[in-house]
This record gives structure tokens, sequence and C-alpha cells, in this order.
């Protein structure tokens, strides 16, 4: 048992050590999509206590996040600088695609919810 946890030990370094040289606009792009999955697991817990009476609330709420964090996840893949297939887009362009596809997936969820 102990070799088990000995590996875990050395695995858990090794991503810490590989993570402390992300640079820190990935690293906030990291902490928006933890936020926006977080808040679509408190959506979802909060259906599973209270209930889901308008639904077509719920639902745009949890798509809302969970739509957000994808195209967060996007912008971190191009803005990458170790991405060799995005090195040509530079990174205002990226972010200009992130903010329209926000407003497109907003403009979707607000017509969803009637």
């Amino acid at each position: 048992m102990p070799r088990g946890s000995s590996d875990a030990r050395l695995l858990i370094q090794s991503l810490s050590n590989a993570y402390a040289a992300t640079p820190t606009n990935l690293k906030i792009i990291d902490l928006y999509v933890v936020f926006a999955v977080a808040t679509a697991l408190v959506q979802v817990a909060y259906m599973g206590l209270v209930g889901s009476f308008p639904f077509n609330s719920f639902l745009s709420g949890v798509l809302s996040c969970i739509g957000t964090a994808v195209l967060a996840v996007c912008l971190r893949i191009q803005v990458n600088k170790d991405n060799k297939e995005f090195k040509d887009l530079p990174p205002e362009r990226a972010f200009a695609d992130f903010i329209l596809c926000n407003l497109v997936l907003h403009l979707v969820i607000m017509n969803f919810l009637g």
C-alpha cells in the first residue's frame, strides 16, 4: 500500500511542478473555467434540493455555465503559446472570437428563456 501512495504523491508533485510553469494568463482562464463549472454544479444541487419548477430557467442557467466554460477552454487552447496549431492567431483575435461566441450563446439562452 505505501507504494501506491508514494506513486500518487509523486504524480501530484509532478503535475504541480508542471502547472507552476504555466503562464499567468492561462491560469486566469483556468480559474474562470473552474468557476463556471462550479456555478453549474451549484445550480444542479439547488435543483436537486428545491426542485425545477421553471425548468427553462434551470436549463438556461446550466447551459450558460457549461457553454461559457467550453468557450473558455477553446480560448485557452488558442492563446497557449505551446500550441503550434494556432501560432499565427494573435491573442486579441482569439479573445474577440471568445467575446463574439459568448454574445451569441447568451442571446440564444435569453431567447430560450422566453
